[in-house]
């Protein structure tokens, strides 16, 4: 399972972009709603476009405590963050991100952000001896990375620096999910060279 995090504030080309792409590719992408209430499932974005996610916040705390029993078979393969304000500022306060990250990281999943959001990987360990990058202005936040470029991969670590380099982003979840060939055929279908 890939999980996208959408919380009130999030940059919204950085989340549906990728999305996008990802279910272009053929992969089971489900966005997760972080909301007050932790029912509700729209998300209104930072420029006030609002997204009905596939799960509430509590669907998911559900969701994952099946998990955790072993009802649900199926592992975490990555976990996406969108950047924007105060996004990532409700991502990086969340008790449900901060448990799917630790069980993410656990299972060796991709843990992916763009924009501000590497904050909330950086703050957490996860950056340390890796390279890693964010929006200008982040970057004391990534504790123990080596900062630079616009999308990088490090390992199971994928960040990007911005909304400009959403479609890039989202390209290199797939070429780390599937293959590079299966990125290249996704960016000859949207005419993107």
């Amino acid at each position: 399972m890939i999980y996208l995090f959408l919380a009130p504030g999030f940059e919204e080309v950085e989340a549906l972009a990728p999305l996008d792409l990802l279910r272009r590719a053929g992969l089971k992408v489900t966005t997760v709603a972080i909301t007050e209430p932790a029912t509700e499932r729209a998300v209104t974005g930072s420029h006030s476009i609002t997204v009905l996610a596939d799960m509430s916040g509590d669907e998911f705390c559900r969701f994952a405590d099946r998990h955790l029993r072993g009802e649900e078979p199926q592992p975490i393969e990555a976990v996406i963050l969108p950047g924007g304000m105060p996004g990532t500022t409700h991502l990086d306060e969340s008790p449900i991100v901060d448990a799917a990250l630790r069980a993410a990281h656990g299972q060796n999943a991709y843990l992916c952000a763009i924009c501000a959001a590497p904050m909330v990987l950086g703050k957490r360990g996860y950056l340390k001896g890796k390279r890693a990058t964010c929006y200008p202005g982040f970057e004391a936040y990534l504790e123990g990375a080596e900062i630079g470029g616009y999308v990088i991969r490090d390992g199971k670590v994928i960040t990007a620096a911005g909304m400009g380099v959403a479609q890039e982003f989202g390209l290199e979840i797939v070429s780390a999910l599937l293959s590079p060939a299966r990125a290249g055929e996704i960016r000859e279908a949207i005419q993107s060279f």
